[in-house]
């Protein structure tokens, strides 16, 4: 995959030390020294900062890399980077008055079962505003072709800082208002990093250039359009993945958000190699469509849709296979293993996730794009009825239900629009060839534990990954299920 392949998979190695860190964090520091409700408030602040971000971007993140090729011009961007960096501001000053006025009605929703999170309502802002510029830089570094070190700054720094201020906590060096503070200063130092960084790739000039834009009448009407499209679809599709964490924290107090947020940590694994892959492929996508290479197109959205069902599916199934033993290894692991089947249930939804992300950015850098607005309000209600419906009778168990319902309802609409509209077949054969092997190893893996009853937890689980994943994999090899994989397996081995 050329550029593709070797940015994406520094990132994904990146990402997965940031992942080993993360790892350390929450199974050996949070859940053992911190409470739920404390682990709680610590998601329910971030996951209220990435609703706020979502919004106060006003669409900037998405159409930085639609736009860039149509202002680029060599080393010039026509001014194109001080648009990038002001419309944000502008987002979260509007946002940052009305989050204020709503302050009596959210106090009054999340004021009963988790009083704690409305101690804390006001540092959602500023936390807001650092993990908002750490994202709008990141993302103007992915339209330069550089991710490793803006991916390395949020998957690994961030999350050291994270380990250090969680360590701080636990042996009370820092007090809980501390531990607030310390944690929108770790995202203020990633975002000045990310900025420095960008600074050095590309010569900026912070500064419009009016002559340009008036020279490009069209071409800032279209952008326009395009950003007010997604102010409006940032609305749903920003609200819609954080709506079990606030529905929960609502309904269940903070000590179930610790408990769900334990599990969404593991879920969350499975997509990691999508955050890579398409942050390097978005930008040739917006290339492609720009020339109207439909070819190049369809050969992007299965080679990535392939590629990422393969590796998130065995990421999905290396945590399955060891679920029992995960938790028994977890400090105080009993707490948290009632979210056992919201791991697996949250796992499916990040794999689809992963898998059909890009079809959903190939849609948005479209003609078409209006229609991934109108699916993702479809999402929306129906996360809010499904949670609203679902939480109460099955508890956290219903949150991971209802995010998997309206996650898969959503991209089945994405691909049969980007199908009918772009003639584009997501799937391929050796995609279904994946799926099948995918779905082979689970059914195995059910029939082993039915028939082989453990008789040593650790032994169990090493021999049933050794044999099950390890057939899997060469299997996916030796079928070449994957040639973009095999291609860079092949070249590192000689070397």
């Amino acid at each position: 995959m050329g550029t593709i392949a070797k940015q994406s998979i520094r990132g994904t190695i990146v990402t997965y030390l940031g992942i080993a860190v993360g790892f350390v964090t929450t199974f050996f520091v949070l859940t053992r020294f911190l409470t739920s409700e404390e682990i709680g408030l610590a998601r329910v602040l971030v996951d209220a900062a990435t609703l706020f971000i979502g919004l106060a971007q006003l669409g900037t993140n998405s159409s930085i890399i639609r736009f860039y090729p149509y202002f680029k011009d060599g080393d010039e961007d026509h001014g194109f980077f001080f648009w990038a960096m002001v419309v944000p501001l502008v987002g979260f000053i509007v946002f940052a008055f009305v989050y204020w006025a709503c302050y009596a009605p959210l106090s009054s929703w999340f004021g009963e079962k988790s009083p704690l999170f409305v101690d804390y309502y006001y540092a959602v802002l500023p936390l807001a505003f650092f993990m908002l510029y750490q994202s709008i830089c990141e993302n103007t570094c992915n339209v330069l072709m550089h991710i490793v070190l803006p991916r390395g700054v949020r998957e690994l720094m961030v999350r050291i800082g994270l380990l250090v201020l969680y360590l701080l906590y636990a042996f009370r060096i820092l007090s809980l208002d501390g531990f607030v503070i310390g944690l929108c200063c770790n995202y203020a130092i990633a975002a000045l990093i990310n900025l420095c960084y960008f600074f050095h790739l590309h010569p900026v000039r912070l500064r419009p250039d009016w002559a340009y834009l008036r020279s490009n009448k069209p071409l800032v009407r279209r952008y326009l359009v395009y950003t007010g499209f997604l102010i409006v679809s940032a609305v749903t599709t920003t609200l819609a993945p954080t709506l079990s964490s606030f529905f929960v924290t609502a309904k269940m107090g903070l000590d179930s958000t610790g408990i769900f947020a334990i599990a969404t940590y593991m879920a969350v694994m499975v997509s990691v190699p999508y955050r890579s892959l398409t942050a390097i492929a978005s930008p040739q996508l917006a290339h492609a469509i720009k020339n109207q290479n439909r070819d190049e197109c369809s050969r992007l959205i299965r080679q990535v849709s392939r590629n990422l069902l393969l590796v998130g599916g065995f990421i999905l199934l290396a945590i399955w296979l060891n679920i029992d033993l995960i938790y028994h290894i977890l400090p105080n692991g009993a707490t948290y293993a009632s979210a056992r089947n919201v791991v697996l249930i949250l796992g499916v939804s990040q794999l689809i996730l992963a898998t059909f992300t890009i079809c959903l950015t190939a849609l948005n850098y479209s003609r078409f794009y209006v229609f991934s607005l109108l699916w993702s309000l479809l999402m929306t209600v129906c996360a809010i009825l499904l949670n609203n419906y679902l939480i109460p009778l099955y508890g956290i168990d219903g949150a991971a239900l209802s995010n998997l319902l309206s996650y898969g309802l959503y991209y089945l609409l994405i691909i049969l629009t980007v199908l009918v509209v772009g003639k584009i077949h997501v799937t391929d054969y050796r995609w279904w060839c994946i799926l099948g092997l995918l779905a082979a190893i689970f059914v195995l893996n059910r029939i082993w534990q039915t028939w082989l009853p453990a008789l040593n937890l650790w032994i169990d689980s090493i021999l049933r990954s050794a044999v099950l994943l390890g057939s899997g994999v060469l299997i996916a090899y030796k079928a070449e299920l994957s040639p973009e994989i095999n291609e860079v397996l092949k070249s590192k081995w000689k070397n």
